[in-house]
């Protein structure tokens, strides 16, 4: 027996729109042998509509894909057109082009975006679709999955207006220098001012942090004031205010179906943006700045990165042996996957 399909594979809308173009079915040859008493009457009824047989069997077959053709196509369209990161965001991912076909495999190009759940509007970011937009160094890999720079980049903008990447800071592992005492000697013009106070920092970013990926590193640039508050009586009295260059680097890895990552600080420069108090002499407040980047906000940071965002992957399926990849403004997430009933997926 010989079946052959052609079917039409396209983007419609941004969902995916599966056809049966065409479908036919041929059996060369049938054998039926009956065994039992009877058998040798009945074999010859069969033998004598063997022709109708095999007729009846290419219908029920080319009637059958069809209908499975039409329920994969009903499935394709139910995919979600966005995924919930968390109470603010949500991925977009809508189709974008129709799907690329090889001898081996078959590619889609999504959205991929960071959207507000709230849809307060963000900065668009675009990408040029470069061929071939999947990577892997295993061509035995089951799934490849690549992310642009412009993906990270409208997470970290949309974040920012959601005023997501704002701490106040009123504990440190030294706790003393959250009190004007422990300034004495750093800014004694503070602690005169405001003796044995307690101090708060409030740090805000003053633009979405800037995601560069090349191919060896994911590199960010994190602009910042950082404001010393006082606390005297039922007060909040901003005394000082620093900006901060902050420059980092970060890996990525995967946990489950999501990525997560991490970073670390390279280095920072800093400025006195506005004062109070006076004059402050930056170089004494730098290894003050450094320990409180080191200990506070890095560690914060690192607690929400290892959270992660899902990957886009069809519920049941889950990612293996997942190797990542960085490429010029791209990382490449490559690994087979494995079908589980009970297995989280977003789509």
């Amino acid at each position: 027996m010989e079946v052959g399909l052609t079917l039409g594979l396209k983007n419609q809308e941004g969902t995916l729109k599966l056809s049966l173009m065409d479908c036919g079915c041929y059996v060369k040859d049938i054998s039926i042998k009956l065994d039992g008493g009877a058998s040798w009457f009945y074999q010859g009824m069969i033998n004598a509509f063997e022709e109708q047989i095999g007729s009846a069997v290419e219908n029920a077959i080319t009637q059958n894909l069809g209908e499975g053709i039409l329920k994969l196509d009903l499935f394709l369209q139910s995919l979600p057109k966005e995924i919930p990161v968390d109470d603010d965001a949500s991925i977009n991912v809508t189709f974008v082009d129709n799907p690329s076909l090889s001898n081996s495999s078959v590619g889609f190009d999504i959205n991929g975006l960071f959207t507000a759940r709230k849809k307060v509007p963000i900065p668009m970011y675009y990408y040029e679709n470069t061929l071939p937009s999947v990577l892997c160094t295993e061509p035995t890999k089951m799934l490849g999955i690549s992310l642009d720079v412009a993906v990270f980049n409208s997470a970290s903008a949309l974040y920012y207006d959601a005023k997501f990447m704002q701490w106040i800071v009123d504990k440190i592992p030294d706790q003393s220098l959250l009190n004007t005492a422990g300034w004495r000697f750093i800014v004694p013009q503070l602690y005169k001012k405001y003796p044995n106070d307690d101090m708060n920092m409030n740090l805000s970013l003053s633009s979405p942090p800037i995601l560069r990926i090349s191919e060896h590193n994911l590199d960010a640039t994190v602009y910042a004031d950082l404001i010393i508050d006082v606390l005297e009586a039922d007060q909040v009295i901003p005394v000082a205010c620093i900006s901060l260059v902050i420059r980092g680097s970060g890996s990525v890895g995967i946990a489950g179906n999501n990525l997560v990552g991490s970073v670390k600080l390279n280095d920072f420069s800093m400025s006195l943006k506005w004062s109070n108090i006076g004059n402050l002499r930056m170089y004494l407040i730098q290894p003050l700045m450094w320990t409180l980047i080191q200990t506070v906000f890095v560690p914060q940071a690192n607690a929400h990165l290892a959270k992660g965002f899902p990957l886009p992957i069809i519920h049941g399926f889950t990612v293996q042996n997942a190797e990542i990849i960085f490429s010029r403004s791209k990382i490449t997430v490559c690994g087979d996957v494995e079908f589980r009933e009970s297995a989280s997926g977003p789509l």
